[in-house]
This record gives C-alpha cells, structure tokens and sequence, in this order.
C-alpha cells in the first residue's frame, strides 16, 4: 500500500492526499459508520479523478466519494478498513449559467447555500432547501436523490439534473452534459447515478435545472390538534392554491419541545401548544397575485370549520426564518436530548394519517412509553419517523431492528417506501435484503455488477453482493 500511497501522492500533491489525521472525514454525521482510510484524496479537477480511479482499480483498493457528509445512513464513509475516501470538496466552481434554457454547471464540491447565494441577484433560483445546506454539497444532494422541504412543487434531485459527468470505477468518463429537458435518447442514464450513493461512479460536473425566482413569498404556521385534518388541510390547499403552493411542512408538539429546550433563540410563536403543526408556504413570480388575500380567507375558512385551534402569517423575512428553523431543528433537537432511532418514510398522502396511527401502535406494542417525533413533508407523505427511549433509558434494550423492520413493512404495504429521501447507505442494507422482492434485488445486482465489475466503488452501501 506505500507504493499506492506514494502514486496518489505524486499525483495530487501534499494537499491533496493526506494521511494523517483524517477523522473529520472517516466517521459519518450520526459517528454510526465509518473505517480507518488508507487515506483522503482531494483532488481538483475531472482528470485527477480519472487518474486516482484508474490507480485504485488496478489495486483492487475500494473508494468511497464524499460531499458535506451530511448523510444519515453511512454510505459518505468506509464501511471496511484501508479503503480512500475521496473527498469532492476542492471541487467547487460554478459555471455557464444560462438564462435562456435556466440551467447552470457544478462541480460536486459546491455547497448548496453558496449556489443559492451566487444565484441571489440573478432573477433564478435553485429549488433545493434543505437544513443542512450550509454544508451539503450538490454532488452529495446527486448521490442521495436528495428531496427536501420543496421537492412536492420541483421535485426530488433527479428531476432537477439535467446533465452529468461521471467517472467510472475503471476510470473511464461519461459525458452526459445535456442542456435541455426533453432527451430520449435511450436509458436515462443520468437518473441511474442519481440515488446511487456513489457505488456506480464518481459526478464530477452536472447541469441543474434552475427554476424563476418568486417576487412574492408567504410562510405560516397552523397549529392542528386533529391528526385527520392534517391531510385535510393540506387536500384544500392543494385545490385552492395549487401552482402556488411551493411547501407542506408538519411537525409534532414532541418535536417542538425537544427543539425549543435544546436549540438556543428557538422562539415558539403560538398562543397554545397543539398536537401538530402545518408550515406552508406560498409563492408567486408575479407581485400582482393576491397571495395575501387568498391565504387569509383560506385561515378563515380552517378557524370556521374548526381544522385549526391557532395559526400566524410571518409579516416579514426574518418571521418566515424563524418559523422555518421550527421545522428545521427538529433533527438537531431529537439529537441533542440522546439516543434516536431514525426513520424516513413515505406513503400515499392520503394514508399519512393511517400510517401515523398504525405506527404508534407498533412502537407501543414493542417498547412503552417510546417517544415519537414524527416531522416531515406532507405535501409528499415523507415521514421521518423519529424514536427516542422512553424517559429514564438511554437505548431501545436491543430492540432497534423491531422498530426498523415493522415500521418499514407498514410503509410497504401501504404502498410506499422505508427510504423515502436519505437512502440505503449501510444503515438499511439488512432491511433492502428483507423488504426487496428478487427480481428488484437481482435487476439492482446486474446494474452494480455491470458498471463496477471489481467491486471497489463503496462496497457495502446499497446493494449487497452476498
């Protein structure tokens, strides 16, 4: 391994191979996941890339490629010892922005919230918000699938990618860099890296679909004490204010506490607490769409009909700020009280309400007393399910792989999914083999085996080979 060590830095510079103190990028967010690297390469261009993949592969050495490593199932770290990680971070230039086909080029080391502030002039932005865009990076987002709080109106990564570069395991290149919306011609390649966590190739460039900027924003916060009029206030919405409705949010009274006792300047803006509570949000580009008006008669309408108990307008943008990091914090807040079982679910919209009362049932019949903080994205029916021990314990006693696997089938048997937007990683590679029929298991196994015949890109995230 010196003379690979050596080879990789001859080729990337001292800067750019490292192999000394690399714990800031061997263990993962939740420090769930992560091995002693041979070392991290951080290369800075398309054909550094290109070179190190084609080092590793005639070494047999595995590599994993790494954004932000904001990621909550394992799969931005090595899952076995004397792996590298490949960190994209040097990567980081933005390019080609056009205003006519509204699109841009990254490469995979741009950090979200510099995309949003380099597009803050430009009359476009990047439909993509998350509460880790601070660090999370656009190769990551395209590795993940990544949704977020606005993928019900834009759609999910894979929608907002409309070309790719990709390194494969044996160093060779793909050249996907489209520019246009409407491309037939043949499999849609650029959705199969989309998703995959880096076990099919490294992204090294990508066109993203930009969307107009709106003039005019409104956010509020409902506070609902009926799970049922949850969908039902999120069904009128959808009819009354359709193309302007950009994000469904929900969050519970647990997670609220957990949230406001833990997170400093958290401020909680209701009269009362309630059961749940419903962020929405609603855009226009044009200034002469009465948003204001048409919200404020809908309010009316859920205090008349009694789906609401409280609500509040945000008058300004530091007010929509603060009601946003409500939602936001939610993960920091579960993290900060201990121990949490974490779960990303999506259903059918309208099944959310069954799900929620279905799976308190089961986590109840497991372990008393667990504490639930379901928070996430109505408009899409993503869930993330979120378990804490009941007070006094700082573990579920063993019984993590109960919650994951009765939870997860629920899901599927209502039609939905156990990864809603995180993904597989190494977390839930045990509850794909259990969940996963054959044919979707061998079809993901021949793609794999296709594009990554050694088996060195991520090995262990995914899709197992046993």
């Amino acid at each position: 391994m010196d003379s690979v060590s050596k080879l990789l830095k001859d080729l990337l510079g001292p800067k750019g191979w490292i192999t000394d103190d690399c714990l800031s990028w061997q263990r993962d967010w939740l420090d769930s996941y992560g091995e002693s690297p041979l070392g991290v390469a951080r290369p800075k261009s398309t054909q550094e890339i290109q070179d190190l993949m084609k080092i590793c592969y005639k070494n047999n050495i595995p590599v994993v490629p790494q954004g932000g490593n904001t990621g909550l199932v394992g799969s931005g770290v090595l899952g076995l010892p004397g792996g590298i990680i490949i960190s994209l971070s040097r990567m980081n230039k933005i390019s080609s922005l056009d205003y006519s086909s509204a699109t841009i080029v990254t490469e995979p080391g741009v950090v979200l919230e510099n995309l949003h502030q380099y597009l803050k002039d430009t009359g476009l932005m990047f439909p993509m918000h998350l509460g880790s865009q601070g660090s999370a990076q656009i190769g990551g987002l395209i590795a993940s699938n990544a949704g977020g709080s606005h993928a019900f109106r834009y759609g999910m990564m894979q929608d907002l990618v409309f070309g790719l570069e990709v390194v494969l395991a044996d160093g060779s290149i793909w050249n996907g860099m489209r520019f246009v919306q409407k491309d037939n011609a043949g499999y849609q390649l650029r959705k199969i890296f989309c998703g995959s966590e880096g076990t099919l190739g490294i992204v090294t460039k990508s066109v993203l679909k930009l969307a107009p900027k709106p003039s005019q924003k409104l956010t509020a916060l409902l506070a609902i004490d009926n799970p049922s009029n949850l969908v039902m206030v999120a069904d009128i919405l959808k009819n009354e204010c359709g193309e302007f409705l950009s994000a469904m949010e929900f969050f519970s009274n647990i997670g609220i506490q957990m949230a406001t006792e833990n997170i400093p300047d958290l401020i909680f803006p209701l009269q009362s607490k309630s059961r749940y509570y419903f962020l929405i949000e609603l855009s226009s580009c044009s200034k002469l769409v009465p948003l204001d008006s048409i919200f404020s008669s809908l309010i009316e309408s859920f205090f008349n009909k009694k789906l609401i108990s409280d609500g509040t307008i945000a008058t300004s943008e530091r007010q929509s700020k603060a009601l946003w990091r409500l939602r936001e914090e939610q993960p920091e807040g579960q993290k900060r009280v201990g121990y949490q079982l974490k779960h990303d679910i999506s259903v059918p919209p309208g099944k959310l309400v069954s799900f929620l009362d279905k799976a308190e049932d089961i986590c109840n019949d497991i372990l008393s007393d667990v504490r639930i903080n379901p928070f996430g994205h109505i408009g899409d029916g993503n869930i993330h399910y979120n378990l804490s021990p009941p007070l006094g314990k700082s573990c579920f006693l063993n019984l993590d792989k109960f919650f994951s696997l009765r939870l997860s089938k629920l899901a599927n048997d209502m039609g939905g999914s156990f990864a809603a937007e995180h993904g597989i990683g190494r977390a839930k590679l045990e509850l794909t083999d259990q969940l996963r029929g054959d044919v979707e298991r061998n079809l993901m196994l021949d793609i794999k085996k296709s594009l990554d015949k050694k088996n060195n890109l991520n090995p262990g995230a995914v899709v197992s080979l046993k």
